[in-house]
């Protein structure tokens, strides 16, 4: 069988690609990026693969028989049809099955919405395009958080309007894994699963943030509103308010649903306490 994975030059389709190689068993696994010269560390063939393209996807995509389409970072009324575009070359060139990267999220009513909703019609595409299929909807990643530490330890706090609500975390690595189940196994063809560990609350991740560290950070609420402009001030226009409408749907205790992962995984998600043990200096 040969696997394709689009988008190997960014964080997730990097990770499952890299999961896909040490994993193989026998598997022909394709890369397809935008800037192919920006994934030859992968060590696998690299194809051009811009959304943007439909004859250049088209021939990236010959002799492919299962494809994971990563979701693209466009704006959501552009990614629609660029996600149009990977479905419709994928048929033209005989894909036999897409597995999509789909994300959780408030449908309507925050700014995160148009992004989800963006999701929702490419899921809608992918169940009529006839193909076989199996779509994932991601939890919230983890690793921006860890990321951020410094900038939670200069300020003493994790400051947000997540309120008491329960984020369902995850990681790239075990969405790697989740996802290289999905392309390889059949038996969830046909379906759409919940893909995050046990969610948890702010406090419980600053928590997690001190017994790895060594801090003492404490979580202060913020207003939804308060929080769109402290994510504007620093991320500007258009990401700020999106961040701000991920955070409003943790409010909203959107993520704090279960999660198909072990179901999928075979095994159960990563604890947070593994997790943050791995990262303890």
């Amino acid at each position: 069988m040969t696997i394709a994975v689009t988008a190997v030059s960014g964080h997730l389709g990097g990770a499952i690609a890299r999961h896909l190689i040490k994993t193989s068993d026998g598997e022909t696994i394709i890369g397809l990026a935008r800037t192919p010269e920006n994934a030859k560390g992968l060590g696998i063939e690299i194809r051009p693969g811009d959304y943007d393209q439909p004859e250049q996807l088209q021939a990236s995509l010959n002799g492919v028989d299962t494809l994971l389409l990563v979701s693209g970072m466009d704006a959501p009324d552009a990614r629609i049809q660029q996600h149009r575009n990977v479905i419709e070359a994928a048929k033209a060139a005989g894909v036999k099955k897409i597995v999509y990267t789909s994300i959780q999220g408030v449908e309507e009513g925050t700014a995160f919405s148009p992004v989800v909703q963006s999701n929702r019609q490419t899921e809608a595409d992918v169940r009529a395009s006839g193909l076989d299929y199996a779509i994932g909807r991601n939890g919230i990643y983890i690793e921006p958080d860890v990321e951020y530490f410094e900038s939670y330890k200069a300020k003493g706090e994790i400051a947000n309007s997540a309120g008491a609500g329960k984020c369902g975390y995850t990681t790239r690595a075990e969405l790697a894994h989740a996802y290289a189940c999905l392309l390889r196994n059949d038996a969830f063809n046909g379906q759409t699963f919940n893909l995050w560990g046990t969610p948890i609350t702010q406090t419980e991740l600053a928590d997690y943030m001190n017994s790895a560290f060594g801090t003492s950070l404490t979580y202060r609420e913020m207003t939804p509103d308060e929080y769109v402009a402290d994510r504007k001030a620093e991320l500007g226009d258009f990401i700020g308010p999106i961040i701000g409408g991920i955070y409003e749907g943790i409010r909203l205790d959107i993520y704090d649903v279960p999660s198909d992962f072990e179901d999928v995984a075979r095994r159960p998600h990563q604890s947070w306490d593994d997790y943050f043990r791995s990262l303890a200096v």
